[in-house]
């Protein structure tokens, strides 16, 4: 009969989604039953955050590119390898543990998340950033007991937060060449930079198309990851959303609206990992036979629940003007800004025993603005993008 029945490691939720942010505080317990008097060496839980990314490159040999980020890591002990306990002899080698007598035993904790930024949790194809909580168990001539409980991290780190809500213009003018003669003017409107999953982003394009060609307007949202392992990168695009509209004939003007969707479970922007990032942006084109699509490219920020709350002062479309709002049955797809944002409550001090300090903020590349030949605001400040929210750092490769 093994010594140990179970091993398991418990925290107490902070909120409705179990989330947890830069500077809150981690309360839980680890629960361990013991069938029979057992020796410890040492028994501690400690909590880390990670990020990793690894991927193979084929051609005429193959190539591995991996990377690691370590954000911190705290410690607290139960059983200390030092503490006084019995003492054997085995091979001239001195074993110090204690003895566990038969039963449950039940270890409160207590972590303060560092305050530093660091990225919110992240599972790709090529990359993940890891938040865990994990207790061992260390015995002589045994092997290591663990138990391990991933947590979900939300980063607070979106500067500037207040700028992202005022709404973006791009102007693209196109003139469409051989097989087809004329023009296209487009102005694309959307409300705002920054959105929760679960809201909706207001897409307003006037297109003027004096052409000979007839057109069908389309929107996508789209998703780029990028994995960085020591100066090499790879990329992986995909569309979140699309929407078309009705089509447009040859020498004609029509207004466009999309109510584009966010996914209730879509990952938060991550700007802040020094080798993963994510970013979205919102691709309004026109879909034109024969001819390279005219096409803008907005950028759009997803945002944890709790900071949309905190930066929506006023009604969420109140960036377009009275006589824009939209109505449910005007859009394909609804609209609900029924976001709940989670709490977090003041945070208690704790004192881990270990505290490895986490990096310094690192610093960013801003999203190049793909395709767009005129940014205009409609407000006295210029529209934001991925530059005024994060700092610029080198280049990607």
């Amino acid at each position: 009969m093994p010594a140990i029945k179970s091993l398991t490691v418990l925290y107490d939720a902070l909120n409705e989604e179990g989330t947890f942010s830069e500077g809150d505080t981690i309360r839980g317990k680890v629960t361990l039953a013991v069938e029979k008097p057992t020796a410890v060496q040492s028994f501690f839980v400690k909590v880390k955050g990670d990020a990793q990314v690894r991927w193979t490159r084929n051609g005429n040999q193959k190539h591995t590119h991996s990377a690691r980020c370590r954000y911190f890591k705290l410690k607290h002990f139960f059983i200390e390898e030092s503490s006084n306990g019995r003492r054997c002899s085995m091979s001239q080698c001195l074993f110090v543990f204690t003895v566990l007598p038969p039963g449950v035993h039940v270890y409160n904790f207590s972590f303060t998340i560092p305050s530093t930024s660091m990225p919110s949790s992240f599972n790709g194809t090529h990359g993940k950033i890891v938040y865990m909580l994990e207790a061992k168990l260390s015995r002589s001539w045994k092997f290591d007991k663990t138990a391990e409980k991933k947590i979900t991290f939300v980063s607070k780190f979106f500067p500037h937060l207040q700028s992202l809500m005022s709404k973006q213009v791009v102007v693209e003018d196109k003139e469409l060449g051989i097989f087809s003669s004329g023009k296209v003017h487009m102005e694309v409107t959307v409300d705002r930079t920054a959105y929760a999953p679960g809201e909706t982003a207001v897409v307003v394009a006037k297109i003027n198309n004096n052409s000979s060609s007839d057109m069908t307007p389309k929107v996508r949202l789209c998703q780029v990851i990028v994995y960085t392992a020591r100066g090499h990168t790879k990329h992986e695009n995909s569309t979140v959303n699309k929407m078309a509209g009705q089509n447009i004939g040859a020498h004609s003007e029509k207004e466009v609206r999309w109510a584009v969707k966010i996914p209730t479970n879509q990952e938060p922007t991550i700007k802040n990992c020094d080798i993963i990032s994510v970013e979205y942006f919102l691709k309004v084109y026109l879909n034109i036979s024969f001819v390279a699509d005219p096409e803008v490219n907005v950028p759009v920020i997803i945002i944890p629940p709790n900071l949309a709350s905190a930066s929506h002062d006023f009604h969420p479309l109140a960036a377009i003007a009275p006589h824009d709002h939209p109505s449910p049955h005007q859009y394909e797809g609804g609209q609900a800004y029924s976001v709940t944002p989670p709490s977090y409550p003041a945070n208690p001090s704790s004192h881990p025993p270990e505290s490895h300090p986490a990096p310094s903020t690192p610093s960013y590349d801003p999203l190049p603005f793909m395709g767009a030949t005129n940014f205009l605001s409609q407000s006295d400040e210029p529209p934001p993008a991925y530059s005024h929210v994060f700092p610029s750092s080198a280049n990607d490769e």
